[in-house]
């Protein structure tokens, strides 16, 4: 095959085609009934082939653009419809009695075609009036693969000497509810969320006015130490996709339509470790023993305690949050930050 797993052997190469010497080959039968002849065997685990199929649909898509990457993957079996389906929506609504169109498409810069969709974008599954068409849950689904994608794009063009790993940890450090639910709270597009939902009311409420004690200055990482109602971040996310949909599914357009709202956009030097992760690596680096996780919960609210044995010393903290992943990280930094206080030098007073 073409796919190489070890370093080159020139003494058990041969040129393909001569004759002069005698060798041994073996005919095997392909899928398509084609022989071909080999002189060994050798075994390429299945995530190697998976790596390099995603590697080539990056080398056509990098090099030839989405066409020719979508070209590749038929040829190797991974079957892409070309056709785009018109999206045809027939709803008796007047959007402008339910949202501030005008406003929101300044905020976004650009004028929707189909305001219905901006409704739907903006309308929680618990505001369900008979003419609305639903809640923004599918295009929400649309949005977040759509931004992930053109994010992805973004860094990979932006930085193209930057390893994959630094490239993933950008991604994943601008692409999560709680980036885009700071982007929501900074764009005040809570003001045009349509719900019916008393306690959903009470935490956006709740999360503005603690809000302005955290920084507003970016709209990435993992700095935040409060968890946001989902819904700030969904709604980024739904409005996405309906700038897709309402677009004739231009990526171009979505991109120059929500990333002013998550400017400024992380880059190599402003990138930190998600807590969890880097209390993660610092443990392997340093030989230290990370205990699993003690997860409890009281009152509805979720308790992780972390522990760690370093050098002789428990360093030992419990947070809690309103859900278990925030509580997570919230007692990684507390771990991290005990960890790194106990290997700093003494000063004297």
């Amino acid at each position: 095959g073409f796919i190489r797993n070890e370093s080159f052997d020139p003494k058990n190469w041969f040129i393909p085609g001569d004759y002069s010497g005698s060798y041994l080959l073996y005919e095997e039968l392909l899928y398509d009934g084609r022989k071909i002849y080999t002189r060994e065997r050798r075994k390429v685990k299945s995530k190697s082939v998976a790596d390099v199929v995603e590697a080539l649909i990056g080398a056509f898509l990098s090099t030839g653009g989405e066409v020719a990457a979508m070209y590749f993957m038929n040829w190797v079996g991974i079957k892409v419809d070309f056709v785009h389906i018109p999206c045809e929506r027939h709803f008796q609504l007047q959007p402008e009695k339910l949202v501030n169109v005008g406003h929101i498409e300044s905020l976004l810069n650009y004028s929707f075609r189909d305001p219905s969709l901006l409704v739907e974008a903006l309308t929680h599954g618990s505001y369900m009036l008979p003419e609305i068409p639903g809640c923004y849950q599918r295009l929400e689904f649309l949005g977040d693969a759509v931004l992930d994608y053109l994010i992805t794009i973004y860094l990979y063009n932006e930085y193209p000497g930057m390893s994959p790993g630094i490239l993933t940890d950008m991604r994943s450090a601008s692409v999560n509810n709680d980036c885009y639910a700071r982007s929501a709270i900074k764009a005040e597009l809570y003001k045009h969320i349509l719900h019916a939902s008393h306690k959903l009311h009470k935490d956006i409420v709740y999360t503005i006015e603690n809000f302005e004690r955290l920084s507003t200055e970016s709209t990435f990482g993992w700095d935040s130490e409060t968890s946001f109602p989902k819904v700030l971040g969904d709604v980024v996310e739904s409005l996405a996709g309906a700038i897709y949909v309402d677009s004739g599914y231009d990526k171009e357009i979505v991109f120059q339509s929500i990333s002013p709202l998550l400017q400024p956009l992380v880059t190599p030097e402003t990138l930190k470790l998600h807590p969890v992760r880097e209390l993660n690596e610092h443990c392997q680096k340093m030989h230290y023993d990370m205990k699993k996780p003690v997860k409890t919960s009281n009152n509805g609210e979720a308790a992780i305690t972390i522990e760690v044995e370093a050098n002789g010393v428990t360093h030992k903290r419990k947070s809690t949050a309103s859900n278990k992943k925030t509580a997570l990280k919230l007692a990684c930094k507390e771990v991290l930050r005990s960890l790194k206080e106990a290997t700093q030098p003494a000063t004297n007073s």
